[in-house]
């Protein structure tokens, strides 16, 4: 039977018009408008409380990707920073080695150092390498290996560039110079 067809009960003498729950509502018959089956009640709630929890965990999939977002440009722009912080570096040290004027030299230092506290405020921390220190292939970078006197195979000899952590995450590994043991015990 579809909606709006006429129906009539066997022995009476009225025809009752079907119509639909949201239809009764609106027209304001109460009579005809059933409340829902305790059945269907009870999948009603379910239905509701899966939409809840279907919101919910989208809330916080949208919050845990934007976070995700964040930090992949946090640490993309931190990365192209670095190169600068490298170059201002290298300026230094050409400075100091071609005498610049004193206050000249203060006043780098002072921006070197304003440099290297944001990039501690946005929670980078410097890597940095003795000699002597044993090589670590999770956070150094081994661009030569040269034979030492020194000191034995597979230990770091110089840093040649400085590493960095963003929280936990390694965004560049220390570049250093391995040692590959005694250039008389390795040349037979």
């Amino acid at each position: 039977m579809t909606n709006n067809e006429e129906q009539t009960t066997p022995g009476a003498d009225e025809t009752v018009v079907d119509m639909p729950a949201s239809a009764a509502a609106e027209t304001g018959d109460e009579t005809t408008a059933a409340a829902p089956a305790p059945g269907e009640l009870d999948i009603l709630k379910d239905r509701l409380l899966r939409l809840q929890a279907d919101f919910d965990n989208f809330r916080k999939r949208t919050a845990r990707e934007r976070q995700e977002w964040q930090a992949f440009a946090t640490e993309q722009l931190i990365k192209d920073f670095l190169a600068v912080v490298d170059h201002f570096e290298l300026g230094l040290v050409t400075a100091e080695k071609n005498q610049t004027p004193p206050a000249v030299l203060d006043g780098f230092k002072l921006v070197y150092d304003q440099m290297l506290g944001l990039l501690k405020k946005q929670g980078v921390t410097v890597l940095t390498a003795a000699p002597g220190s044993a090589f670590d292939p999770h956070q150094h970078e081994a661009i030569s290996h040269m034979p030492s006197e020194e000191h034995p195979a597979d230990v770091v000899i110089a840093e040649t560039r400085r590493g960095y952590k963003l929280g936990d995450k390694l965004i560049r590994p220390l570049q250093v110079v391995v040692s590959s043991g005694s250039a008389t015990e390795g040349g037979n």
